[in-house]
């Protein structure tokens, strides 16, 4: 079985605000991506995995997400919960050099 990846473009890095995040689909999923205040692009799933929450519609603290319905926090950079015992599934993300967010699935 081959692991491939591919790279997906999914809108001008403007359209996410400093501090907030976006829902895209991405391939056959949807994911979140979101631009910290400092500038720096995150992608992970876009629900949450204990309830479904939108995680675009979260908090966003540096790189910490608090989930918008039961405040479960993750770090944006390895997924990780920093409550709880279910992690997020994160996609490498850049931008390109006409401004534009590419997300690897």
């Amino acid at each position: 079985m081959t692991d491939t990846t591919t790279e997906i473009m999914v809108g001008p890095v403007d359209e996410i605000p400093l501090g907030e995040g976006r829902t895209f689909v991405v391939g056959d999923e949807r994911v979140a991506v979101f631009r910290t205040r400092s500038g720096q692009l995150f992608a992970v799933q876009a629900e949450c995995p204990h309830k479904r929450g939108p995680l675009a519609d979260g908090l966003l603290g540096g790189t910490m997400l608090i989930c918008p319905l039961h405040s479960w926090k993750f770090d944006l950079r390895s997924g990780d919960a920093l409550m709880g015992d279910c992690g997020l599934r994160t996609y490498a993300v850049r931008v390109d050099e006409s401004g534009q967010i590419v997300v690897s699935v």
